[in-house]
């Protein structure tokens, strides 16, 4: 068994009955006790129009982030590449790179992070084609290094500021297609096992036949995104997987009403498509005390064959939150 390195995917969730600011606090504090528990890097996301998520701006975030936690990798998971200008996440992680030398991680993806409205007007001239989304990952690995070529040919164009070194660049996926981007441009490979429990290994194994090597990286690298929770006592695990199970069915919805209390959650009764929906959704998730979690965490690892985990826990109790970070960590 590899030794498995651990990291942390966070939206910043707005609980029942909390604010957007309590949720970026709740964020803060949370990296600050990855940083001290030695997890290898802690992400955050891009998310529009979901007014339960407090994460829409990570370039903006993680300046802070990086500020309150001196030590961990902190990087985006991901910035929604199709709704900005490469050149600009360029120049934001260059930024970032600068003020936090080697402590930047660059993870982009292609979907909206939100509904396709809303991405129309962060980028009118969005067209959601994959050819489109090939140019800008071209166009962002030469702004990030400085290395024009023809596929990028943006020879008078410098993103500012040159920094010394150059963040890590991943694209994240959930299916097999980003996979081919990464391979293709020699670059890291995030798998979205939370988005799409189907797939990912053998999309793992595509990934790594056809990587080609690059400047950003020699070697194919790739971790894996899930769902998790862990807790000592069979009870606790259950409520999450109680809550879970409910708010994935929720945003899968569409809804937007409040989200109703624990106690009216146990008491729904599901219609069998629910319940089948709910069989699928929890493919998507690990859980378990910490004995079952640490059985469940090795085996996702040795499926897609890596050695890093990045784990997002969605709760609104913080405290559980916290507690099951602590438990992780300490089964590796």
């Amino acid at each position: 068994m590899k030794k498995i390195r651990l990291g942390i995917l966070d939206q910043s969730i707005i609980a029942r009955n909390s604010t957007p600011k309590e949720a970026i606090l709740r964020t803060t504090e949370l990296v600050k006790l990855a940083d001290k528990l030695g997890y290898s890097r802690f992400w955050v996301s891009e998310h529009h129009n979901f007014q339960k998520i407090a994460g829409s701006t990570p370039e903006v975030l993680l300046a802070h982030l990086a500020g309150e936690a001196p030590n961990i990798r902190v990087g985006s998971g991901g910035i929604m590449l199709p709704n900005h200008s490469a050149l600009k996440v360029a120049e934001n992680f260059r930024m970032l790179e600068t003020i936090f030398p080697g402590r930047i991680d660059l993870g982009v993806g292609r979907a909206p992070g939100g509904d396709r409205p809303t991405a129309a007007l962060l980028n009118p001239s969005n067209t959601f084609s994959e050819q489109e989304f090939m140019q800008q990952l071209k166009d962002l690995r030469a702004f990030l290094t400085d290395h024009q070529t023809s596929e990028s040919p943006h020879e008078n164009i410098i993103a500012i500021p040159q920094a010394e070194t150059v963040p890590e660049l991943w694209i994240l996926s959930s299916s097999g297609g980003s996979g081919y981007f990464a391979a293709h441009l020699g670059m890291a490979l995030s798998f979205a096992h939370f988005i799409n429990p189907n797939g990912g290994p053998e999309a793992v194994k595509e990934y790594r036949r056809h990587f080609r090597p690059s400047d950003l990286l020699a070697e194919p690298r790739v971790n894996v995104g899930i769902f998790g929770f862990c807790a000592e006592d069979e009870a606790t695990v259950q409520r999450w997987l109680t809550e879970m199970d409910f708010r994935m069915l929720y945003i899968e919805s569409g809804a937007r009403g409040p989200y109703p209390d624990y106690e009216d959650i146990i008491q729904f009764e599901y219609s069998a498509p629910q319940q089948a929906r709910i069989k699928y959704n929890r493919q998507r998730m690990i859980y378990g005390t910490p004995a079952q979690m640490k059985a469940r965490i090795e085996a996702l690892a040795a499926d897609y064959d890596t050695d890093e985990i990045i784990i997002s826990t969605f709760f609104d109790d913080f405290e559980a939150t916290k507690k099951s970070v602590e438990l992780v960590s300490n089964l590796f």
